[in-house]
């Protein structure tokens, strides 16, 4: 009779060779193209790799969550830019850019729609509230000089973005077809009858050809005056055409404050700046005499008249200990300003 063993159930593989199996196939790598480990790398590769971070700095500066000073107004924009592009596309299943069926539409809204007041108030306020923070956000930028160099570029695609926002508000704002839009825009139109070299009534209109049928003012409103293809017009301007191109500068003003060095912050003192600043002021102080004729000078005081043997420069001051960390360095002689200690020669 043989004898027969006990069933011994075989050992489950251990977690980490499980764990290696399934990270080292290649459905894994396909989907994750790299580890997780808390790395720089890794941390880098996160934000490039992904379509949704990779606009993000994988570092960001203490100075960029200071809202006393950046108010937070170019972020509030961006986010008021996307509540309107969900909330406009909601209203569009119930609005029809027709002059027989537009009015009719926002009364529907506003009356028979489950909660289309709100939806309506929803995207109003927040095509306010836009054209509000846009416009503090330039202001903010202005008082902090963040246009200044690398930036030039940069401000100059604020600025056009600042003109598409005044753009998307002029256009909804005859969306409803009521008697206040229809008004309002007529009076907006007009002006354009007086832009120099493109209105029938602007400068040099008469040596152009220009007439009311065929001006800036005609290929706004589709017409001579506004009706059904003025709302039509307005209508895929404010809902496509207009959308997409701040969309598209958007998406360059990101990139470029990535580019420029982040978001622009306060003046920091480092020894950096303070080493080029005391070789500017040198320079500067070199070029002036130059100008005014005065002899070269060393440490600020002039050389003597004839010397035998130039005296040799002063040493470096030795690098501050703990006690006099915070003694300012003792100026030169002729009162210029003595460079920082650590600089090198």
């Amino acid at each position: 009779m043989a004898l027969k063993l006990p069933f011994v159930p075989p050992k489950p593989p251990p977690v980490e060779k499980m764990k290696k199996s399934i990270t080292q196939s290649e459905a894994w790598k396909s989907i994750f193209r790299h580890s997780y480990q808390d790395n720089q790398r890794n941390r880098a590769l996160q934000i490039v790799d992904n379509v949704f971070l990779h606009l993000h700095p994988v570092r960001v500066p203490r100075h960029a969550t200071n809202y006393s000073f950046t108010w937070g107004m170019g972020g509030i924009t961006f986010l008021l830019f996307i509540h309107l592009t969900v909330t406009g596309i909601i209203l569009m299943f119930w609005y029809r850019p027709t002059e027989a069926f537009a009015f009719q539409d926002m009364k529907a809204l506003m009356n028979d729609v489950a909660f289309g007041p709100l939806l309506r108030n929803l995207h109003r306020w927040a095509a306010h509230s836009m054209v509000i923070t846009v416009m503090l956000h330039m202001f903010r930028v202005f008082l902090t000089g963040s246009y200044k160099p690398p930036r030039q570029f940069n401000w100059g695609v604020g600025v056009i973005l600042l003109l598409l926002t005044f753009l998307l508000s002029f256009t909804g704002y005859l969306l409803p077809w009521d008697q206040l839009s229809i008004w309002a825009v007529t009076v907006g139109t007009n002006m354009a009858r007086s832009v120099p070299l493109q209105g029938s009534e602007g400068p040099f209109s008469n040596y152009l050809g220009l007439r009311p049928d065929n001006d800036i003012r005609f290929i706004l409103l589709g017409g001579t005056q506004v009706g059904e293809p003025t709302l039509l017009r307005f209508y895929v301007g404010h809902c496509i055409f207009l959308p997409f191109i701040a969309a598209t500068l958007m998406a360059v003003h990101f990139w470029r404050v990535r580019k420029d060095g982040g978001i622009s912050g306060p003046v920091v003192s480092t020894k950096a700046s303070e080493g080029a600043k005391y070789i500017a002021e040198k320079m500067a102080q070199k070029r002036l005499g130059q100008i005014k004729g005065v002899p070269a000078t060393t440490n600020g005081a002039p050389k003597p008249a004839a010397p035998a043997k130039a005296p040799a420069p002063p040493k470096p001051a030795a690098a501050p200990t703990a006690a006099s960390a915070g003694t300012p360095p003792a100026a030169a002689p002729g009162g210029a300003k003595a460079p920082p200690p650590w600089l090198k020669k």
